[in-house]
Formats: structure tokens, sequence, C-alpha cells
């Protein structure tokens, strides 16, 4: 089915057909359990999930307030709707036609729980108030590449003024052998939050394969050990790294910067 800027395919699992791959132009991009709205298929995800789970425990400060910029089947808010049933998210997709078809296949939450803007995420971001989110997602690709413009240490401080005192940015990325994307996104985060860890498989980081790198950045300390021990318990262990060795790793890497001229309203 044509979207507004790619071809979208739905690919009901063998055996399963209550599991379903959504495809936009032929590369995976959602999974949903359609009986099972917590469950979550991609491993960033449940990266994610550990992490928020982590810095806002029970009886600890309250993650009610989730924005997310790129949202394609809405898997990862559907799930944290599940976890938290009082939770509101903001979802943010440029593709108008996608948005429309998720609605029309897939049992989503509707609003206030689950609202949906189609628009470009760094305008979108630009809007909102101060201290407004909880959390803020980034899973914005295009053609599996990060926009630039989302990627600047100037995009970071216009998240991290979205965000309440003890929020946190989450950032998913994929890198190649040499986490050279990896640097620049910790020089970029750590110009306005003083803790940034990451999530990872361990074969990703070690620079035996391609693959996604979860990073989580807050002003306040992240409890690296309750996320790692969440994560040691995931069908695929993940490994967790702290601040201290992705600064080692990200050592003078210059964070990536908007170009003099405003930056482009694109993605």
């Amino acid at each position: 089915m044509p979207t507004t800027f790619s071809v979208a395919e739905v690919q009901p699992e063998r055996g399963a057909p209550h599991r379903v791959m959504l495809l936009l132009g032929g590369s995976e991009s959602s999974f949903l359990d359609l009986d099972d709205p917590a469950y979550l298929e991609f491993e960033y995800m449940q990266h994610m999930r550990a992490v928020i789970e982590a810095l806002f425990p029970p009886g600890g400060p309250v993650a009610s307030r989730f924005v997310h910029l790129g949202a394609a089947a809405c898997a990862l808010p559907r799930a944290l709707i599940a976890d938290r049933p009082t939770s509101r998210h903001l979802a943010v997709e440029l593709d108008t036609e996608l948005s429309r078809l998720v609605r029309a296949w897939f049992d989503l939450p509707r609003s206030p729980s689950l609202r949906i803007r189609n628009d470009e995420a760094r305008s979108v971001t630009r809007g909102l108030r101060p201290g407004s989110a909880d959390v803020v997602v980034r899973d914005v690709f295009i053609d599996a590449e990060v926009p630039e413009h989302l990627r600047t240490r100037e995009f970071v401080a216009e998240v991290a003024a979205v965000l309440d005192d003890a929020g946190v940015y989450l950032v998913n990325l994929t890198d190649s052998p040499g986490l050279a994307r990896t640097r620049q996104e910790v020089a970029a985060l750590s110009t306005a939050f003083a803790h940034v860890v990451a999530v990872t498989d361990p074969a990703i980081w070690k620079g035996k394969r391609y693959g996604n790198v979860v990073l989580a950045a807050s002003r306040r300390p992240v409890d690296t050990a309750t996320i790692d021990v969440a994560c040691r318990r995931l069908p695929f262990p993940a490994k967790v790294v702290p601040t201290a060795e992705l600064a080692r790793l990200a050592g003078s890497t210059r964070a990536p910067e908007d170009p003099p001229e405003d930056p482009p309203d694109a993605a």
C-alpha cells in the first residue's frame, strides 16, 4: 500500500497471524503482537523500556509524558501504555498516509493516551513547552540514516529544554565497527546532559557487526546497575556502557553542529 513517502506492507508471522511485521519500502519497520500490546520484538525497544523502568521505578519520579520522534506503527508507545495506562504519548510521524494506515490496520490506543501528529520532528520539538516531557525518544531514519539536523548539539539543547529536570532522552542509532556515529552522538548529548549511557548488543560494542545502539541521556544519574540486571534477563542479553566509558570512547570527537543557516525541516 503506498504511503506519502514509501510503500507499506503488513507481513503476518507464519503460524501466528496475530504477530505482524510492518515493512516500509521492503525493510522491517515495526513489529506488533496484536494480542499482547506490551510485547516488544525489537531489541533496541526492549533496551529503551529497561532504561525507562530503571529511571522511573515504582515510588520514584513518575514518567507520564512521552514524546516519540518517529512513530511508524507506534509499537513502543503502545507497549508503554500497556505498562503505564495513565501515561500520555505524542508520536510525531512525517508520513501522513502511513499514520492513517496504521490507525486503520491496528487497534492503537486513542487520544489522549496516544496522539499522532503528522509533522517534522524538529519543528514539533521546538514548539513544545519547556519541561513538558518526562521522556523524549528519537527513532527517526531516512534511508537507514538519522537526518543530520536531528544529531546536532543545537537539537540536543532543544530536546533538553523540553525535558523535565528528571527526564531522559532516548536515542536510537545504527552503527558499524569503529562506532563513529556513536562517538559523535555521545559528544553531542554530553553538551547538554551530565549522564549518558549506552545499551547495545555486546557484538556491536566490540565492533564485530553493524546494528542498533541505544543512548540514554539525563541530567540526573542513570542507575546502570538496575539497567544491567534487566538487560541480562532479556532473550538476548545486552551490554550497558556507563558514562565514564562512553566519555573515553568519544574522546575529543567534535559534536555535530547546525550549519550557519537555519537547519532544514525535511524529516
